[in-house]
């Protein structure tokens, strides 16, 4: 049965307020207009609605029966008409973000501070994953954007924005003293114990493919889950760490770790901000991106 939705909105105006007149006033539409949809209505559904009295109109049994699932029907509908005003006006909402320990702790952390203390009905769900995993989440439409570390392999219609330069450092603890100064060749972590991040992430991945392209394949004595507890390890000199620099910096600066320095730098790398143009940002994810690359 196809019958217009402005039909029934009018129907329900008419049978909630009781009047034709009232009716009209509210649809800001005219008086005859109200009655011819009322009547096309009638028609279509093959029964009267509606019985005139002195004081307006009354809805019939069969009115009465119609109103009851209209008035639901157009109260959800207003209801999403009101929720989808308040999320475009971020009273409400949520916004899906994919990190790694790496990005959430030293580029987006202040962002969403700042964005909570701005926007605070909005609800921020962080994933916290490798960069192969958030690029798989943003390609499934689990997340409005990941902030990713390259090297990063996205697809063709993904868009990488760099934000954010980072450095791959090796660092150690007193027992490899000997080493401070030192300007070393890679082929040197061949023989010394290596601390490294475990799984497929894009630290690893990088630093694998540079050894390797100096003839260097590492055998590790630790693989580990976090950076954090990389620099951990190498604190109590239980080898050589290999992290973002950003990790080790505290330890760094009080002089409980030293980088170790070769002939050739590593390349730096970018952290970056990956979005999907077939998958849609929502409003709140929207503004945040904003907030990123301003």
């Amino acid at each position: 049965m196809d019958i217009s939705l402005e039909y029934y909105r009018v129907f329900y105006e008419v049978a909630r307020l009781g009047s034709i007149t009232m009716a009209a006033e509210q649809l800001c539409i005219s008086q005859p207009a109200v009655s011819q949809a009322v009547k096309q209505l009638e028609t279509a559904l093959s029964c009267r609605l509606f019985v005139r009295t002195s004081k307006g109109v009354h809805p019939t049994k069969e009115g009465e029966l119609l109103y009851g699932y209209v008035e639901k029907g157009l109260e959800m509908i207003l209801d999403g008409e009101r929720t989808l005003k308040r999320m475009q006006d971020l009273d409400t909402g949520d916004v899906r973000i994919g990190a790694s320990d790496m990005t959430l702790q030293f580029y987006l952390l202040p962002f969403l501070e700042r964005f909570h203390e701005t926007y605070p009905g909005v609800k921020v769900i962080v994933s916290n994953a490798p960069t192969p995993e958030t690029i798989s989440s943003l390609e499934e439409g689990r997340i409005d954007f990941g902030v990713v570390t390259t090297p990063a392999q996205v697809p063709d219609n993904a868009k990488l924005i760099p934000v954010r330069t980072v450095r791959d450092v090796f660092v150690a603890g007193e027992k490899f003293a000997y080493l401070k100064g030192k300007c070393l060749g890679y082929q040197a972590l061949k023989e010394l114990p290596c601390i490294v991040l475990e799984g497929s992430t894009s630290t690893r991945s990088f630093t694998d493919g540079y050894l390797r392209e100096r003839g260097v394949e590492l055998a590790p004595e630790f693989e580990l889950a976090t950076s954090d507890m990389i620099v951990q390890f190498a604190v109590r000199n239980m080898g050589i760490g290999c992290v973002v620099e950003d990790f080790a910096k505290e330890k760094l600066e009080s002089g409980e770790l030293f980088c170790l320095e070769f002939d050739h730098d590593m390349p730096r790398r970018q952290m970056c901000i990956v979005t999907h143009q077939k998958s849609p940002i929502s409003p709140a994810g929207r503004k945040l991106l904003e907030m990123l690359v301003m």
